[in-house]
């Protein structure tokens, strides 16, 4: 470890946040405080979709710490991180998602291992649940079926489809190697800010939902590597707005 705080104090990430309303941004800021300080590597830059006023007024009491956009209206995940890391000048972006708790020695391992590594654009670590079970977040392939499935309420109708489910999110994945895969989740992401900027960040005609899909089958029309590690993890709250809001589902249908 004691390389990897060496090649941090030289290498810089921008770590990019977009909220809108999410309930579980300050805890995620409290423990990025508690795990990073004011380390100059990092630097921590908030988008904010136009959530309420209460809500801003409470980000406002990190402004000592992360660096905050509140912008006029919604719109939405890949305009937020575009706007935030498309002029960054830092050599590594990191997309995160306002409900994740990072450890800030996973952070260093891959940014270790994409600093070594100049054919990797984009990694991703291994994604759990607060009680420590797996989420499966990465696919195998796009397909509108197969995301559907992962969305319908009704379980005898996953259990039908449950080996085709499996190969759809990786769930076999090998977790004593670093793995080649096609797609990770938007939810955590650690890219090479050249190639983020080389495919134009996130399309953002994508509201949200499959904004990182697109952005991984672009990098892969450049030959770039797509990688997911399981030496590092974070947790995921996993807000699933789609679930809770009636407007979200319909964008999610919509795409």
């Amino acid at each position: 470890m004691k390389e990897c705080e060496e090649l941090v104090s030289n290498t810089k990430v921008a770590i990019s946040i977009v909220t809108y309303n999410s309930q579980h941004i300050f805890k995620v800021l409290d423990n990025l405080k508690k795990e990073f300080g004011q380390e100059s590597p990092f630097r921590f830059i908030i988008f904010d979709n136009n959530s309420t006023e209460e809500y801003k007024t409470r980000l406002k009491e990190y402004l000592n710490f992360v660096d905050i956009t509140f912008y006029q209206e919604n719109k939405g995940f890949g305009f937020g991180h575009n706007y935030n890391l498309l002029q960054a000048t830092e050599k590594y972006f990191l997309v995160f998602n306002p409900d994740i708790i990072l450890v800030r020695e996973d952070l260093l391992k891959m940014i270790e291992l994409i600093d070594r590594d100049e054919s990797i654009a984009l990694l991703v670590p291994k994604v759990l649940n607060s009680d420590g079970t797996t989420q499966h977040l990465m696919r195998e392939r796009i397909s509108v079926f197969d995301y559907a499935l992962r969305f319908i309420p009704f379980q005898f109708v996953k259990k039908l489809f449950t080996k085709r489910l499996s190969s759809y999110e990786l769930r076999n994945i090998a977790n004593d190697r670093d793995v080649d895969i096609l797609f990770g989740s938007g939810c955590f992401m650690l890219l090479r800010g050249d190639d983020y900027k080389e495919v134009g960040g996130f399309d953002e005609r994508y509201f949200m939902y499959f904004e990182d899909n697109d952005i991984c089958r672009e990098l892969k029309k450049r030959n770039k590597r797509i990688v997911y590690t399981p030496f590092s993890q974070v947790v995921h709250y996993y807000e699933r707005g789609s679930h809770k809001n009636s407007n979200l589902f319909k964008i999610f249908i919509k795409f």
